[in-house]
């Protein structure tokens, strides 16, 4: 893995990673500072432009079930897709929400997230469109993210919550080595009521013996 570095809130920053599965860019504000190219997907920058695409993922309830939100209105996702806009032309930037997008046709097919929760410690988050489920977009993506937090960003621990009837999600994440930690009682409220998630990690070390 080749990696060039400049300044970055004291720390370097990774301008251009070239990795096993593709390439990671990340350059100064304004000039589309992430790119992963997986086998099937590429995670790229959202723009405002995505908003009814992105619409059609967190606007659909059948996806937000099982997500730690209710489905969104078409301006709430305006509003939000505002906020992401923004928050990823800071430096140092406060987290990595990313588009995920077919490789085959570039249409938004989901989104991916890595917001940090402490030293060296991210949260993991994704969904994929309902339509899209069972196309290998999802465990592409979880792919790239975590070879994006456990490689240029130096994590040491990545953690995920899902609900407990979110029973292939949390195999998937299994399968990558994801160790369940225990459950998290009315975490989240959803649909009207409050909901445990089952909370799993994975360390750097466990990623890269995988």
């Amino acid at each position: 893995m080749g990696v060039a570095t400049g300044t970055h809130g004291g720390r370097g920053m990774i301008t251009s990673v070239r990795s096993w599965h593709g390439v990671l860019v990340l350059d100064e504000p304004g000039e589309g500072s992430v790119r992963i190219d997986g086998e099937l997907v590429r995670l790229r920058e959202f723009t405002v432009e995505d908003a009814e695409a992105l619409y059609g993922i967190i606007g659909d309830p059948r996806v937000a079930a099982l997500l730690s939100f209710d489905a969104h209105t078409r301006e709430g996702v305006r509003d939000l897709l505002d906020g992401v806009v923004e928050r990823s032309a800071r430096r140092p930037r406060p987290d990595y929400t990313l588009a995920i997008t077919s490789r085959a046709d570039g249409a938004l097919v989901g989104f991916g997230l890595l917001i940090p929760t402490g030293t060296g410690a991210a949260k993991l988050g994704y969904a994929v469109a309902y339509r899209h489920r069972g196309k290998g977009y999802t465990t592409d993506a979880i792919r790239a993210l975590l070879d994006l937090g456990f490689g240029p960003l130096r994590l040491h621990r990545v953690s995920a919550s899902l609900g407990p009837d979110n029973t292939s999600s949390i195999a998937l994440l299994e399968r990558f080595g994801f160790v369940r930690e225990g459950v998290l009682r009315e975490h989240v409220y959803t649909g009207g009521a409050w909901r445990d998630s089952v909370l799993l990690s994975l360390l750097d070390h466990e990623w890269n013996a995988a």
